[in-house]
């Protein structure tokens, strides 16, 4: 290994880098040497604090201490907003990593507590997760935030020149635990009330970890609410480790604000957790089952976001947080553009937030670097994973750079099935318009989580990425330089800065970059996915006789009530295995010491494992969550793995009984308005087109049945029915053509007293009219009363005799026509 930590393995783990980057959706990049996540080249915009002195000290006597300087010295020395530098400086606490001095001395400290091969391991990381003064805050959330953006950090100076811009996630060999080994949280909290709570905690840490405390810091785990301080301390408890518990920790190691001898007080502590843990069971397993070890999502190696392309990356949010009102930007590039969320916002499990009438919003001081950096490239992307919350929406924003509805420099909307992108340049107005939208008809936009990139250059112009293939798109607007972007505009989510452009839905991920991504970019970030995501490594060396042979699953948070699993691959991290020929049969998952009950995707596999990286199946399943990411622990259990086996015998199926009758149906039904429409047309044979019937037909549409069920037949429906029938057979008697082939033989020109004198001129007109309603050969249609009843209806109509109107022999012909095409002869199916 080098002085930064660098080192690359060749053999099984390359292998099956290459084999997962190529062949799995999220196109993981897994390997066991360096590289980062690089913004490089991305100046601090000055979001530390007033009175940075200028370095004046020995030159970097190397390319990459001169990467240290600028990637993580810069950030952490004396007066950043980080301030490592107010204790780490010279002649101060050790290591001297944010010296003044000698940036080669501050460079060699760095190297003690940082691993550019593996950046989210580095101990600079994993003190401010403890605890260890991070500059946003105590609670969770903050904590978990300046790790991330330290993390960024050191990624940067492990890729100083941004030529490997991806996040790499390295695979590491969990703590092996036997399955039901593990203790689980009861429900009652009264043995931490007894035991640690009223006895050390309220009485030694209450001054600072209550939310009653004069200067009240999180987490809460001394608070008098008992409830807030049990929640509090779980995540700071191991059951199963007491000495690992972060309580203890805290005093032994850190020697964290002690009331006495720290040693004496974090053993009063273990103490206290071991008492606990002795009077908690722990979880038992059926012995005849062949399993794997066991595993926590937190023994996992974290996936989120592996082989996101990033060099260009300016701002980022991931929404981790879980809780509070604000959502951090962990890009790692100054200001850090953290966003106030109002009004109704609440937290997704699995990181996200879900706007329902609200907005997250930065300060226009911060948001300046969007400006500055962007303005300087000519270039950018807004890139989001997004779930819109429906697709009637209108003339929304879900992104927004701007000052209200009329000004912006960048926008990115949603009306209905389509994406909107404002962009401000040389050749469009101060609102960003004309917009470039996705076609609605192509109904790009849905109402599910969906990747989203627009990108913007001044050769392109405007593009928008959908689920990592183009949009079809076209920016008709020329490009133009950026140069008239306003400094003054805030960077917004979900509305609005004026709060009138509403969005609802769900934001998952949002990053701005100060590049045009390529569409090989856009589909690499799409194919890294988002959310929390884990490789959980289910040791079964053991099993098969193979060391460090492990079936890998990448697990992540579904939503708030569920996981998702998917994509087992069976994995050597150690030597080239031997040749392999391993069994396996029916897969299950097991959750607290019990297979699952739901989500058995595996159940059925049936195959050998004949190499290193082999993947096993290509489906996922959910399973429920029980007692949350901290208590949850997982195992898989085997059939047949190698020569362990474990014979089941199903229980036999048991048939239902058959259902009892219900309520008995009708055996006909009616014809629903739209096929009423079709049939009438069909029966006269009049275009449905014709502007009468089509204006008639639009009128009565509502009124025409909507379910074929004739329970449902009103009154109503035949007066729609009727309407319609009379429009239609106008339009077939007053059309000459369309008349003289239906009613061949008939003289229209005749008074109506002489048309309808006989059987056989009444039969010109009554036969053809029952021949279409009815149609003909078919032994059980009621012709013969349908004719009886027109026969009846043209003796009423035809009484006045010679007195009858001029035109009364076509008025008898349309209601004939009308009677017979409006009856249950057209409408019973």
């Amino acid at each position: 290994m080098t002085a930064r930590g660098r080192h690359h393995r060749h053999g099984p783990l390359a292998s099956l880098l290459r084999l997962l980057a190529a062949g799995s959706a999220t196109a993981l990049l897994l390997a066991a040497c360096g590289g980062g996540a690089g913004v490089a080249g991305n100046p601090n915009l000055g979001g530390g604090k007033a009175g940075v002195s200028a370095y004046s000290g020995p030159p970097p006597q190397t390319d990459d201490i001169q990467a240290f300087m600028g990637a993580v010295w810069n950030n952490v020395r004396r007066g950043t907003t980080a301030d490592c530098g107010a204790c780490h400086g010279a002649n101060d606490q050790s290591p001297l990593f944010a010296r003044e001095d000698d940036i080669n001395r501050a460079y060699e400290a760095a190297n003690a507590v940082v691993r550019l091969d593996d950046p989210p391991s580095s101990l600079l990381v994993t003190k401010v997760a403890g605890g260890h003064h991070c500059w946003l805050g105590g609670d969770t959330a903050s904590l978990g935030a300046c790790a991330d953006i330290i993390t960024q950090w050191i990624q940067n100076w492990a890729n100083p020149d941004g030529a490997a811009s991806a996040r790499e996630v390295q695979l590491r060999p969990p703590v092996i635990k036997e399955v039901g080994q593990s203790r689980a949280f009861p429900a009652d909290p009264t043995l931490f009330q007894l035991l640690l709570h009223e006895p050390i905690l309220t009485e030694f840490c209450a001054g600072c970890h209550s939310s009653t405390a004069a200067k009240a810091e999180q987490p809460f785990f001394a608070d008098a609410s008992l409830a807030r301080a049990y929640d509090a301390a779980k995540a700071r408890i191991d059951l199963d480790h007491p000495a690992q518990s972060r309580l203890v920790v805290r005093l032994r190691e850190d020697f964290h604000n002690c009331w006495s001898d720290c040693a004496d007080n974090s053993d009063e502590i273990q103490a206290a957790i071991e008492a606990i843990a002795a009077q908690i069971p722990v979880s038992g397993i059926d012995e005849s089952l062949v399993v794997s070890k066991a595993l926590k999502l937190a023994d996992g190696t974290v996936a989120s976001g592996g082989n996101r392309y990033e060099a260009s990356q300016i701002a980022l949010w991931e929404f981790k947080e879980g809780s509070g009102s604000t959502a951090f930007d962990t890009s790692g590039v100054n200001p850090a553009i953290n966003l106030t969320l109002s009004g109704d916002i609440g937290w997704v499990g699995g990181w996200g937030i879900d706007i329902k009438a609200g907005k997250a919003q930065g300060s226009t001081l911060s948001s300046r670097k969007l400006r500055d950096l962007i303005t300087a490239t000519g270039e950018y992307s807004i890139e989001a994973w997004l779930a819109p919350a429906n697709v009637t929406q209108e003339d929304t924003r879900i992104i927004s750079y701007s000052a209200g509805t009329t000004a912006r420099n960048f926008s990115l909307g949603q009306t209905r099935y389509s994406y909107e992108f404002f962009n401000r340049n040389a050749a469009t107005d101060g609102n960003g318009e004309p917009k470039l939208a996705t076609a609605d008809g192509a109904q790009l936009l849905q109402a599910s989580l969906q990747h989203v990139v627009l990108s913007y250059d001044q050769v392109n112009g405007r593009r928008i990425y959908v689920n990592g293939e183009p949009s079809g798109a076209v920016d008709g607007t020329p490009g133009g330089n950026l140069g008239d972007w306003d400094d003054t505009f805030a960077f917004v989510l979900g509305n609005e800065v004026s709060g009138d452009r509403p969005w609802k839905g769900v934001l998952r991920l949002v990053a701005i970059h100060n590049r045009a991504l390529s569409e090989a970019q856009v589909r690499q970030n799409m194919a890294a996915g988002v959310g929390e995501k884990y490789f959980l490594l289910f040791s079964v060396a053991s099993e098969v006789g193979v060391p460090d042979a492990y079936i890998m699953f990448e697990a992540a948070r579904f939503d708030t009530y569920s996981y998702l699993f998917q994509r087992p691959v069976f994995i050597v991290l150690g030597e080239d295995p031997p040749p392999l020929s391993i069994a396996l049969q029916g897969m299950r998952i097991g959750i607290n010491g019990v297979e699952s009950k739901v989500g058995q995707a595996y159940i059925n596999l049936d195959t050998t494992i004949a190499a290193q990286g082999q993947v096993l199946s290509s489906v996922g399943t959910i399973l429920p969550l029980n007692l949350g990411p901290e208590g949850d622990e997982f195992f898989l259990s085997f059939e047949r793995l190698g020569s362990h086996t474990d014979v089941r015998t199903e229980p036999a199926v048991v048939m239902p009984p058959p259902p009892p009758d219900g309520v008995p149906q009708p055996d006909i039904g009616v014809r629903i308005f739209d096929a009423i429409n079709a049939t009438m047309a069909q029966i006269t044979g009049v275009n449905p087109q014709a502007p009468a019937v089509k204006q008639t037909y639009a009128q009565v549409k509502q009124q025409l049945p909507a379910v074929e069920n004739i329970e449902g037949f009103l009154a109503s429906h035949q007066v729609g029915v009727a309407q319609l029938a009379i429009e239609y057979c106008n339009a077939l008697v007053d059309d000459s053509s369309l008349r003289s082939s239906f009613f061949p033989g008939f003289n229209f020109s005749l008074p109506a007293g002489t048309a309808f004198a006989t059987p056989e001129a009444r039969g010109l007109v009554i036969d053809p009219i029952v021949d279409r309603v009815l149609n003909t050969n078919l032994d059980t249609q009621p012709a013969a009363e349908m004719k009886a009843e027109l026969e009846s209806l043209i003796g009423r109509l035809t009484a006045c005799g010679g007195s009858c109107g001029a035109g009364r022999t076509a008025v008898v012909v349309k209601a004939s026509c009308a009677a017979a095409i409006g009856s249950a002869g057209m409408l019973i199916q």
